[in-house]
């Protein structure tokens, strides 16, 4: 079992331990309850998606080191590669709920720009007259990894596009633990501050490699990219990620999974939806 890397500064670190240390354990697994899927990542499996998402970011969009990153993407296994693959990069990513984007066709997403757009295919039609991206990417988030059902001009489909480039990646000498990685709620936290955070929130919920998290929480808070992501990555736990979540399969889902630890739904002392183990 991998223990936490006292020596990873940066998101990628973390990810490399575990890669080297468990490649085979499944690291992130999905459940879309309105559309039955599920699937799982390994350790091995989600690094090398990140890896072609690092490489499609880099020689195909032309992302450096500061580029910003507007991910209007709900809760999905490919959010959480979308948001690793901008921190090995060094492109700081900015996610943002899809419901916050609907019907606002033509306006800019991420404020001022330029940035690169990753949208999924539901508000690909409020996004594509946004004149702040510099590159629109669509992503289909279909179960197999299918491509779009229906790419509008101007956009790049991920699915075509991400299976070209390579299963390796090496970031280049500007990436750095200071280099800016996460935009949330008006904040930007640096790669080094981002594994600090990831650091904190594994000890502070009392996670370890034996662990199992559900999760049903969005990516646009610093808490939900720590539970979704980071903090089972730094204490060597898996991550379970929700969409469209049935309650009535939770007991169900708790024991199918070997869930022990639940964030998102209201814990039995609190209402906040706050990490809690169960008994």
């Amino acid at each position: 079992m991998s223990e936490p890397d006292p020596g990873a500064a940066t998101p990628a670190e973390l990810l490399r331990r575990r890669v080297a240390d468990a490649p085979a354990n499944p690291l992130v697994t999905f459940y879309d309850d309105a559309t039955g899927e599920r699937v799982e990542l390994s350790a091995k499996t989600f690094d090398n998606w990140v890896a072609k998402t690092a490489n499609f970011l880099v020689d195909g969009l032309g992302a450096e080191p500061g580029t910003r990153a507007v991910l209007v993407l709900p809760p999905h296994w490919q959010t959480a590669v979308w948001l690793m693959a901008c921190w090995s990069a060094g492109v700081v990513a900015e996610p943002v709920d899809p419901e916050t984007v609907k019907g606002r066709a033509g306006e800019p997403v991420g404020g001022s720009g330029p940035y690169i757009l990753a949208a999924a295919q539901e508000v690909l039609d409020d996004v594509v007259g946004d004149t702040e991206a510099e590159e629109i990417v669509g992503l289909s988030l279909h179960a197999l990894g299918g491509p779009l059902a229906d790419c509008p001009p101007g956009v790049t489909d991920y699915a075509d596009e991400v299976r070209g480039h390579g299963d390796r990646f090496a970031a280049g000498p500007d990436v750095t633990p200071g280099t800016p990685a996460l935009n949330v709620t008006k904040t930007t936290l640096s790669q080094r501050e981002l594994v600090a955070a990831a650091r904190e929130a594994a000890e502070k919920w009392e996670l370890d490699a034996r662990d199992r998290l559900l999760v049903d929480v969005p990516f646009t808070t610093l808490e939900g990219v720590l539970a979704g992501l980071l903090a089972p990555l730094a204490s060597g736990a898996s991550v379970i990620i929700q969409r469209n979540f049935d309650k009535a399969i939770l007991d169900q889902r708790l024991t199918v999974e070997h869930v022990t630890v639940v964030a998102g739904t209201p814990g039995p002392n609190d209402g906040s939806g706050s990490p809690y183990r169960l008994s």
